[in-house]
């Protein structure tokens, strides 16, 4: 999305809530990114402290999650939804919010997807599978 350096990344979120709330004009991905964290009024605290939660270890061991990393999956999901890629995620969308009735559910939905094809990737050292990525979106949508 933006690059390899974490503090980077995360200023990035801080900046873009920072402009949002002063009205600030915006570029659209900072845009995209304050949407998102408008979605979360558990991490506005966290955006309002600065510097101190820049740097912030989050340890899901300990029952944490990184903010950072799930509106990161909320942007991911977004920018494929603009390109349909992988082919047929745009559909898969429609058909969940069809059913769901609710776009932030439907991003949650299919993050529980994106997660599981990162994590499949990540511990077999390969490139995440689209195909099966797609397939467990589809699965999801077409749920009754």
């Amino acid at each position: 999305m933006f690059g390899q350096d974490r503090n980077q990344l995360r200023q990035m979120y801080f900046d873009a809530w920072r402009k949002r709330q002063g009205g600030e004009l915006m570029q659209p991905l900072e845009l995209m990114i304050a949407e998102v964290i408008a979605l979360h009024p558990e991490y506005h605290a966290l955006l309002e402290k600065g510097k101190d939660a820049l740097n912030k270890d989050f340890l899901p061991e300990m029952g944490e999650t990184n903010p950072f990393m799930h509106m990161g999956m909320h942007i991911a999901i977004r920018e494929q939804l603009a390109t349909d890629r992988p082919g047929g995620i745009v559909l898969a969308h429609k058909k969940l919010l069809l059913r769901l009735q609710d776009v932030h559910e439907v991003e949650h939905q299919i993050m529980e997807c994106l997660g599981e094809s990162l994590w499949e990737a990540q511990r077999n050292n390969s490139a995440p599978d689209e195909s099966q990525y797609l397939r467990c979106v589809q699965k999801r949508a077409s749920k009754k």
